[in-house]
């Protein structure tokens, strides 16, 4: 009988990793989902690969606040303070530190979602950009206005901070010097520049950005910043050095593509894109290659996959997904061995 539970434990892991991974996602292996309900993204390794940090909406909060983890889903802890709304926590690359970014500040209350009587648009609400223990004791504001400042990052030497910005009248990426305390413009094209992280290494930045060319789609994105909005229907993947001076467009998909992170190597960027959907709903994960070619499709969920990222020997891939739902709207932690060229 024992024999018999074990194989029947067995077969219904088995399912269930079977109900996780579509038969086309040839690169992921050995799926496991680490959270179950709610709201849960943007989980991104820690430097040395064993912790998770990852923002969720779940009870009894209002608003997403930030969460770590270990890599297996256990020993799940709130550092934020569960208070305002929160976003894009990360890791210090010596694991003491962590980075995120908090309304907070302002109120215990999370600021209202934002208003789609101007279509489907993001809210710019007035994030302050916190460093804190990884535990969330002894936090520090690095920014200390009521722009938006988010979408924060390490560098990997751990002395500077990458993260998006309104001061500067426009979204823009600014590179914040933690031995210096000096703040640096990275961007200067008008439209939006965001969602950036270095390379593992350090000598690259990859992001996403719009850029718009006419004159009605400048004053569309003017008139939706005075707001404290912006629209994320038409992004592309950009790359610069990490010293700034050089810049290149990687992608021209149309549709929105975002969430880029660079593979270990520099060569791909992984990323999710709802480019290959006629009515913009489905996003799935692709990898490209720093020169636009090579385009290959990773994932295959039919509702959202999302916010990627390799870990540092590039081993492991963790990303946000719908799949396997319970209700409609989950979006859940997933974490895969990611492998070339495999057999299943």
């Amino acid at each position: 009988m024992h024999g018999v539970i074990l194989y029947a434990m067995r077969d219904y892991r088995m399912e269930q990793k079977e109900m996780l991974r579509d038969p086309r996602e040839r690169y992921l292996r050995n799926i496991r989902q680490l959270t179950f309900g709610g709201e849960n993204a943007e989980a991104y390794f820690s430097f040395d690969g064993k912790k998770l940090i990852f923002q969720s909406t779940r009870p009894p909060f209002k608003a997403d606040q930030i969460f770590t983890m270990n890599i297996d889903g256990s020993e799940v802890r709130l550092v934020s303070t569960g208070k305002g709304r929160c976003t894009c926590g990360f890791w210090s690359p010596d694991g003491k530190k962590i980075l995120y970014s908090s309304t907070d500040w302002m109120g215990d209350e999370p600021p209202p979602p934002p208003d789609r009587s101007h279509g489907y648009v993001w809210g710019l609400f007035p994030y302050r950009l916190y460093i804190a223990n990884a535990d969330g004791s002894n936090r520090i504001a690095i920014t200390e206005d009521d722009h938006y400042n988010a979408e924060g990052s390490f560098h990997p030497k751990g002395d500077r901070i990458l993260f998006t910005t309104t001061r500067y009248g426009n979204l823009d990426l600014c590179e914040y010097n933690l031995r210096t305390r000096q703040f640096r413009r990275l961007t200067d094209e008008i439209g939006y520049n965001g969602g950036a992280f270095y390379s593992w290494d350090g000598k690259y930045i990859v992001y996403r950005a719009y850029h718009p060319k006419t004159k009605e789609e400048i004053e569309e994105f003017q008139q939706l910043l005075k707001r404290r909005l912006v629209r994320p229907s038409k992004l592309e993947l950009w790359v610069m050095t990490a010293d700034g001076k050089r810049k290149w467009q990687v992608s021209r998909l149309g549709g929105a593509n975002f969430a880029p992170f660079m593979r270990p190597g520099n060569r791909q960027i992984i990323f999710s894109s709802n480019h290959h959907d006629p009515r913009g709903r489905e996003f799935d994960l692709f990898l490209i290659n720093l020169d636009g070619t090579g385009l290959t499709r990773i994932t295959y969920t039919p509702e959202f996959d999302g916010f990627p990222m390799f870990s540092r020997d590039g081993k492991q891939l963790v990303w946000a997904s719908n799949r396997n739902a319970k209700v409609r709207g989950e979006t859940n932690i997933f974490i895969a061995d990611f492998v070339e060229n495999s057999l299943f």
